[in-house]
């Protein structure tokens, strides 16, 4: 039969298991360093592996596969369940086939939170998704599509007090350090804005020099993109101002 199912690039996949560890049909093992779609009918084509992948090399495609067969999927489950006993029953809890869990791909809700006191709320972090690493981030992450996009010098945010009320809320967050890091963010910053649907771009950098590597690379990538996404720069200064926006 025709359908939807993933398509996993072997070039591209840096061998780190975070999709094998968010498959939880088992469709994905780790084959000599590498993931692979071992079980074309454990995939339930939903894509679960997508957003936990950092370097984009998973993606949907349709062709010629077995259907989906959940009992063989559930059998598997319990058999894997019976195998390494009930302290690991709950499969979440098995370690990864290598990689930093750190890197997995993962929206975050949040409840307003209260200081003890509960007079005074309490600070509430305003970040709404991991990784924020610009090299880390998965390309095709479900939380792009429809957001106002974030690009900030990590500085920024160790500079400026109110960073998190002011630039992270409601923006979907990327970070990054054009000294610190190798290579140039604006292959990555191209296809996160072709492959989404960026709905405006803000950059924040600080006033050093050095800090305008982050902001020619984004406007690099808004160059690259084709699309008309509206866009600002805003400056801080080294002792925490707001220079120019």
């Amino acid at each position: 039969m025709i359908r939807k199912i993933i398509h996993i690039d072997e070039d591209k996949c840096n061998g780190c298991g975070l999709c094998a560890q968010a498959c939880h049909e088992g469709a994905i093992e780790m084959v000599e360093g590498k993931a692979r779609l071992t079980r074309e009918d454990y995939c339930d084509g939903l894509g679960d592996c997508l957003p936990a992948c950092p370097t984009g090399a998973i993606r949907f495609e349709e062709r010629e596969a077995p259907a989906y067969d959940a009992a063989a999927v559930e059998a598997a489950k319990k058999a894997r369940q019976t195998s390494v006993g009930q302290n690991f029953a709950n499969e979440t809890s098995a370690p990864l086939p290598c990689g930093c869990p750190g890197s997995q791909s993962r929206a975050i809700h949040r409840q307003t939170a209260c200081s003890c006191e509960e007079t005074v709320p309490a600070p509430v972090s305003q970040l709404s998704q991991w990784p924020v690493q610009i090299k880390l981030v998965p390309v095709n992450a479900p939380y792009f599509d429809g957001a106002s996009l974030l690009i900030a010098a990590d500085c920024t945010a160790y500079a400026y007090a109110n960073f998190h009320q002011r630039f992270i809320r409601n923006h979907i967050t990327l970070i990054g350090c054009p000294k610190l890091d190798q290579g140039d963010y604006a292959e990555k910053l191209t296809e996160i804005l072709q492959h989404n649907n960026i709905k405006k771009l803000t950059i924040v950098r600080m006033e050093v020099p050095c800090c305008g590597g982050i902001e020619r690379a984004a406007k690099i990538a808004l160059q690259r993109s084709g699309k008309m996404i509206p866009w600002q720069v805003c400056v801080i200064s080294t002792d925490g101002r707001i220079l120019d926006e």
